[in-house]
This record gives structure tokens, C-alpha cells and sequence, in this order.
């Protein structure tokens, strides 16, 4: 048994994320095990860009209201206690409903195979694109 040192907190960077978010590393797979896990803050309208996991990603809200969207124009309000999975390979984002913050738990795993990204960024979500998901608020 071991306790981890636990890292601090981070600005989740521009390139990924549009507003302010902030990142609190749990765990990031130690061998043989592949599990991935952090605490992520979003501030109101805050959100990832699009992004695919090559292994699926479960996130589950501890606070606030927020909204996951995938491309095929899925939206989900997403609730304090509500855990909501993506399957692999699905083009998503995430982020805080405009008025409130919004804190989940990101889960991932990471992938054995050589070459292939655990996560693959796309493009930030435009305004409209969320202006749109944030109407099923």
C-alpha cells in the first residue's frame, strides 16, 4: 500500500478548453492498472473542446449544472449525483451550464496500444454550438 503524492491544481490549457477551468489530477495509471482520474472546475459557459477517448470516458457531476454533447446533436443536462459515459471513439465535450459552475469527476483509461492517443482533441466548440446544447437546460 502506498499513498500517492497528490498534484497540484492546474489551469486546464487554452488549446483544449474555452473559459476557466481547473484541474485536480487523482490518478493517472500506474501499471498494470489503466484508470485515469481527476477532479475538473468549470466556471459558468466554461467547456472542453471536442474530444474522443480512445477507451470511453465516464464523468460524474459532485457539484453545479452542466451539459455533455456529442456530434450526432445527443445533449445531456447533467445533474449533481449524475454519471454519464461516452463509448469509445465518440466526439464529445463537456462544460458548466451559463449561469452555474459545474465539478465532475473524469474518468478514463488509457490504452495499451503503441501509437494510438488515450484522448484526441478536435476543434473548440463555437459559441453557437453551445448556445444551442444550453437551450435543453
Amino acid at each position: 500500500m502506498e499513498q500517492l503524492a497528490t498534484p497540484p491544481t492546474a489551469k486546464a490549457p487554452a488549446e483544449r478548453f474555452t473559459g476557466d477551468v481547473w484541474v485536480d489530477g487523482i490518478i493517472t495509471a500506474l501499471p498494470p492498472a489503466r484508470l485515469t482520474a481527476a477532479t475538473v472546475r468549470f466556471s459558468p459557459c466554461a467547456r472542453t473542446a471536442w474530444h474522443r477517448h480512445a477507451l470511453g470516458q465516464t464523468l460524474h457531476v459532485t457539484e453545479g449544472l452542466g451539459i455533455v454533447a456529442s456530434r450526432d446533436g445527443t445533449v445531456i443536462v447533467m445533474r449533481p449525483g449524475d454519471t454519464v459515459h461516452t463509448p469509445p471513439g465518440e466526439w464529445h465535450w463537456h462544460g458548466a451550464a451559463p449561469d452555474h459552475f459545474m465539478n465532475h469527476l473524469a474518468l478514463s483509461e488509457s490504452s495499451d496500444t503503441p501509437h494510438t492517443p488515450d484522448v484526441e482533441w478536435g476543434e473548440h466548440v463555437t459559441d453557437e454550438e453551445y448556445a444551442t446544447a444550453a437551450r435543453a437546460i
